[in-house]
């Protein structure tokens, strides 16, 4: 039942090239960056990630994209990085755009067993109609389109069918967690979480403040350790700044 692992280039050393992982956090906030940075230096590529955003230049998913690791992603938000956006105009890079709350629910769903849901997100927009560019050729033409969803109507409104995801692994990070694997996060952090480590196969996390079995209050537990694999220590972070405002 001990999921500790000693570092984090030893819970990400097993990732192999062209799987899915689901990332927790949401912009700079809540992001598993030692993680990340551990799976820069162990080389896996072609991989496709299923976060909010893709990191911003230089830091959290944004150093992948820059060494060209990745080749795909399920985003929302994707406005903070200018090399991602170099590489979707390019064509270098597919991209699926899905509505925040959606992605969240695709996760969710995804964790819970559940393949697919219906939602009125997206009805009458080119989510639900298709033709959104997920890969450009490079000359400023579409060389890859997303396609029309199932749509029903119940109660009279109309829904569009979205599948859940599962990822092959998922990478998070929690403010505390046991040695089970319980963990906690803590306020804004609690985003992509939760919902990213439930949709894993392998759920790795890395914590900032590590405790014993039994020492976590079982009603602040948000997510169960039957959804987390490995564990990693990191200590306390600093959370980064996305863009720094002041006053002149």
């Amino acid at each position: 039942m001990d999921k500790v692992v000693a570092s984090a280039a030893e819970a990400v050393a097993d990732i192999p090239d062209g799987v899915t992982i689901a990332v927790g956090g949401f912009g700079l906030v809540g992001i598993p960056e030692f993680l990340i940075n551990a799976l820069l230096d162990q080389g896996a590529t072609n991989l496709e990630t299923v976060s909010n955003n893709c990191g911003t230049d230089g830091f959290g998913l944004g150093l992948l994209l820059e060494k060209g690791r990745i080749r795909r992603t399920i985003s929302s938000y994707v406005g903070a990085n200018k090399e991602f956006a170099r590489q979707y105009l390019s064509g270098e890079l597919e991209v699926e755009l899905t509505p925040q709350g959606t992605l969240a629910e695709r996760l969710r769903a995804g964790g819970a067993g559940i393949p697919a849901f219906f939602t009125p997100a997206g009805v009458g927009t080119a989510v639900e109609e298709g033709g959104l560019p997920l890969r450009y050729d490079g000359h400023g033409g579409i060389k890859l389109a997303s396609k029309a969803k199932e749509v029903r109507e119940f109660d009279g409104e109309t829904y569009v069918m979205e599948r859940g995801i599962v990822a092959d692994y998922a990478l998070v990070h929690a403010w505390k967690g046991d040695r089970h694997g319980n963990l906690v996060y803590r306020a804004s952090a609690r985003n992509f979480n939760p919902p990213a480590a439930a949709s894993g196969r392998v759920t790795i996390a890395q914590v900032e403040h590590l405790v014993e079995p039994g020492e976590l209050d079982p009603n602040e537990i948000h997510t169960p350790g039957i959804h987390v694999q490995r564990v990693v220590h990191v200590g306390k972070i600093e959370v980064g700044i996305e863009n720094r405002t002041v006053r002149s």
